[in-house]
């Protein structure tokens, strides 16, 4: 008896993104393509946010450097005689960027790996046999690449499968 599909939302929505790439992009060549625009549309807009972070970093320290001569009556200050305001959010912020950061540099690694995807070049007729699978594949719920995706969506460290 073949196993069942979650029916979570999040898993049903893996799903059908999961059919569409496929139908939409039937050959190696659509899926390097798309994997790595992908990619590069991942780290773009997370360096944009970083830089958009740092320029929010530079701004908030000048302020301070600036209100440290001149208190404003407007924030309350905290017990430690800084205002409650400046403690949390540098700490978040500070935060967001280190993982901002890492981020970045597994995405760099991705990239360089899948540098190496784009050196491999199939004949048509291999080309042909992909988008064959891929009309097999994507409408399949029991495939067993979808279970096996499933129950890594739904495993935690300390539990086991949820079946």
């Amino acid at each position: 008896m073949p196993e069942e599909p979650c029916q979570c939302p999040d898993c049903q929505r893996f799903y059908r993104e999961h059919d569409r790439l496929i139908r939409e992009n039937p050959s190696l060549r659509q899926q390097q393509e798309l994997n790595w625009a992908a990619l590069q549309s991942f780290r773009t807009l997370a360096g944009r946010v970083m830089e958009e972070l740092q320029k929010q970093q530079e701004a908030a320290e000048a302020q301070a450097d600036k209100g440290a001569a001149e208190p404003s009556p407007d924030l309350e200050l905290a017990a430690g005689g800084k205002p409650a305001e400046a403690e949390a959010e540098p700490d978040a912020l500070q935060q967001a960027m280190a993982d901002l950061e890492n981020i970045n540099a597994h995405l760099f690694s991705i990239e360089a790996l899948m540098e190496r995807i784009f050196d491999v070049r199939v004949p048509e007729d291999v080309e042909h046999t992909f988008r064959e699978v891929a009309g097999e594949l994507a409408p399949d719920p029991l495939n067993a690449d979808r279970l096996r995706l499933n129950r890594l969506l739904h495993q935690t460290p300390d539990l086991p499968d949820r079946g």
